[in-house]
């Protein structure tokens, strides 16, 4: 008997899963190499500089900057139509769930900030205060994938939509709080770009190419605006739409196409078939599923292999480390857990299906696994400073501590409620 077809969400959470994975091995051998002797060659690789012209115009960045300024502007452009979707038609569409993950997001994000300011208040590490607020949905969903059917369905809706809101605040808290040195005439350009591409989205444009040349305009003009490239990801995704094309047409190609035929009549009308399908979906779903792969292949782990690699000698492990592991070790679930249990208290939430407070403590110890969003905004806190390494090692660190103390919760409350079921009967 062939398998049943998987859901929507879990294709989702077994490419997210596979994704941590390869994190995992690309962080891993980043950090062996920042701190074996050829770890001159690892820094000055980080530094080496590739420039693009086209005319009179130049631009000259290092090989960090490129993977930090423009790879993961498509990250964010992943993330934003993730967002967009989880708003319009997913798990963020229905108010009480909205309600739940929008709280704990909160809740999340403040209380780590706090965490880290009670240590660094006054200190040349306040900048970091945005560091341990975000979580790295990648890993978080790859650890409840290895537990399986321990861990009840609706956990890793709720985390995802957690991870979703938290990178919407994560955007917004870069947007506000990193940037400087506004240019207003690229800012002006910038403003004109997106408007022309929401113009096109709300008029129905379906076309890719037209969103990925808008894209690169947007994105070079944001670059030179002074606000950090990354935004234009999010701000693009804002512009794509999820209407789906006019399916009276396609409809009448669908039924021409599906007439029986012979021989490579029959290829040749399959291949159409295939082509109609791909283009009756929506631009949002279209690119969303083009950027997938591409992102979890290439983009997070360069992101990680260019990023992870932290000299445990050059800064130590000093306050800002503490403030960084501090926030997501214990400010992540505190935050995660008190905000949702605001929100169910005040009753404009509830907890899913067979989701108790138990396994609300592993989904606020999990998010604490902040990894990728940490280091990029630890880069923007601190730039080439001395103190970017103790940013750094409390990244890893934490990410760590929280996914092993979140795994051995969630498999304890798990064996707990295996043995009550075995009590009853």
């Amino acid at each position: 008997m062939a398998p049943l077809p998987q859901s929507p969400f879990a294709r989702f959470v077994h490419s997210e899963s596979f994704a941590g994975l390869l994190l995992v091995c690309t962080a891993l051998v980043a950090f062996i190499w920042a701190n074996s002797p050829w770890r001159e060659v690892y820094f000055a690789a980080q530094h080496t500089h590739f420039a693009l012209s086209l005319g009179s115009a130049r631009l000259d960045l290092s090989l960090a900057h490129w993977v930090n300024d423009g790879l993961m502007a498509v990250f964010f452009l992943l993330v934003g139509l993730e967002i967009k979707r989880e708003l319009l038609i997913g798990e963020l569409a229905s108010r009480r769930r909205a309600s739940l993950a929008v709280a704990a997001a909160l809740g999340g994000m403040a209380v780590p900030a706090v965490f880290y300011l009670a240590v660094n208040a006054g200190g040349p590490g306040a900048s970091g205060w945005g560091v341990p607020m975000a979580t790295d949905i990648a890993f978080a969903l790859g650890v409840l994938a290895l537990l399986g059917s321990r861990v009840p369905l609706g956990l890793k809706v709720f985390l995802t939509a957690l991870a979703i809101v938290d990178d919407l605040g994560a955007v917004l808290v870069i947007a506000v709080f990193y940037t400087s040195g506004l240019k207003l005439t690229f800012l002006a350009l910038a403003a004109l770009t997106w408007g022309i591409a929401l113009y096109a989205g709300w008029r129905g444009a379906f076309s890719l190419k037209l969103y990925a040349v808008l894209g690169v305009l947007l994105w070079f003009f944001v670059l030179q605006s002074g606000l950090h490239a990354t935004v234009a990801g999010v701000l693009l995704a804002l512009a794509v739409p999820i209407r789906r094309p006019n399916p009276a047409g396609y409809l009448a190609s669908l039924a021409d196409a599906a007439r029986p035929g012979r021989g490579e009549m029959v290829g040749a009308r399959l291949r159409d078939l295939e082509d109609l399908l791909e283009r009756s979906q929506s631009p949002l779903h279209r690119l969303e599923h083009a950027l997938q792969p591409v992102v979890t292949f290439l983009v997070l782990p360069v992101f990680a292999l260019v990023n992870a690699g932290v000299p445990v000698a050059a800064g130590g492990f000093g306050t800002v480390s503490l403030g960084v592991l501090l926030g997501l070790v214990l400010g992540k679930p505190l935050g995660v857990v008190g905000g949702a249990w605001l929100a169910v208290r005040a009753g404009v939430a509830s907890l899913p299906r067979q989701v108790g407070w138990r396994h609300m403590v592993g989904a606020g110890l999990l998010a604490g696994v902040g990894f990728t969003m940490s280091l990029f905004v630890s880069n923007l806190a601190f730039g080439d400073a001395a103190l970017l390494p103790q940013a750094k090692l409390g990244v890893l660190t934490a990410s760590v501590l929280a996914a092993v103390l979140g795994a051995t919760w969630l498999l304890l409350v798990a064996r707990r409620g295996r043995a009550a079921v075995g009590a009853v009967g």
